[in-house]
């Protein structure tokens, strides 16, 4: 971002600003080059449709690059993250998302740290194999899987973090991979990108008093397929019976609904309390230690495979890409 001095709001730059900033980028021995989405984008912006054109880049490039870095703004950049996760199977090559909390232009911008490691760790091999095949989120130091991330501060330059799952690298002297934490691929297959997303979804948080006129007008939304309900602690709702029979009539019209906990760490235990165990027996689907940006996107790529609802509620409550601990 860079501020506009007519308003002094903050606006997408160009790439060619960047290289202006951060010329340190020249020092590297690596072939770099670059593509300019147009217009370039607030991340609040972010699309599905954008997703697909990030991914389709990439795909066009693969056999040409290394590894990939996503310029993106830091307020959805756990969704996309996580989204591309779906989006790449058999992937191995890094995909690295970063971004700054101050625009770059500023003197003490947090991009220029941000960018030039995530381009090295999206260089770095080891017996002529990527060190990190995954999609990941690095940002103030640290290299997180991207589908584990979620922003937790608007205003700290440790703008993220993964509580369920360990940071994959830590950036200081020297940067310090964790390999045990970082997926290999055990049989190298061909890149498959699938391109296909249904938004028909919404999520859904429980509180305190929630109206019941209100959530049955969110259940009857015309075409409405999926549902993120955000419950409490390990996947509690309360306990009335307007509740669970609207859960139980969507799930009966073909809707699936998908459990996480509003918690930041944890995960949904259903049927370990009476509050959750409604749930269980109507066909909820236990969304275990995802965040609430690997469950939707997840939900959104899922439904956009063709896939039976028998077959969508078995791809969500296992591990595509290290979203869920098993």
């Amino acid at each position: 971002m860079v501020q506009k001095p007519e308003t002094g709001t903050l606006a997408p730059v160009k790439f060619d600003q960047i290289l202006k900033e951060v010329p340190e980028l020249n020092k590297f021995n690596f072939n770099i080059q670059t593509v300019i989405f147009n217009p370039a984008l607030d991340s609040s912006n972010m699309n599905p449709s954008v997703w697909v054109k990030i991914a389709l880049t990439i795909k066009k490039n693969y056999d040409k690059f290394d590894g990939f870095v996503i310029l993106h703004g830091t307020d959805t950049m756990a969704y996309t993250a996580s989204a591309l996760s779906y989006m790449f199977e058999n992937l191995d090559k890094p995909i690295i998302l970063t971004g700054s909390q101050l625009p770059i232009g500023t003197i003490r911008t947090d991009g220029k740290e941000n960018l030039i490691t995530s381009v090295e760790i999206a260089a770095a091999k080891e017996g002529g194999k990527s060190k990190v095949p995954e999609v990941c989120i690095y940002f103030d130091f640290k290299l997180y899987r991207g589908n584990r991330t979620v922003k937790r501060d608007s205003e700290q330059f440790s703008a993220f973090h993964s509580v369920n799952y360990p940071a994959l690298a830590v950036a200081g002297v020297d940067i310090r991979f964790s390999s045990e934490f970082i997926y290999h691929p055990e049989n190298k297959g061909i890149l498959k990108v699938n391109t296909r997303f249904d938004d028909n979804v919404v999520i859904i948080k429980m509180f305190p008093g929630i109206n019941e006129k209100v959530f049955k007008a969110i259940l009857d939304i015309p075409g409405l397929k999926g549902i993120v309900l955000e419950t409490f602690g390990s996947g509690n709702v309360p306990t009335v019976q307007w509740l669970t029979g609207c859960i139980k009539k969507a799930i009966k019209k073909g809707i699936v609904i998908l459990n996480i906990t509003q918690c930041e760490g944890g995960r949904v235990i259903m049927g370990q309390y009476e509050t959750s165990l409604e749930l269980l027996n109507a066909g909820v689907v236990s969304g275990k230690d995802m965040t609430s940006e690997a469950a939707i996107t997840k939900l959104m790529f899922l439904l956009g495979q063709g896939l039976t609802n028998s077959e969508i509620k078995m791809y969500l409550n296992k591990s595509l890409r290290g979203e869920i601990s098993e």
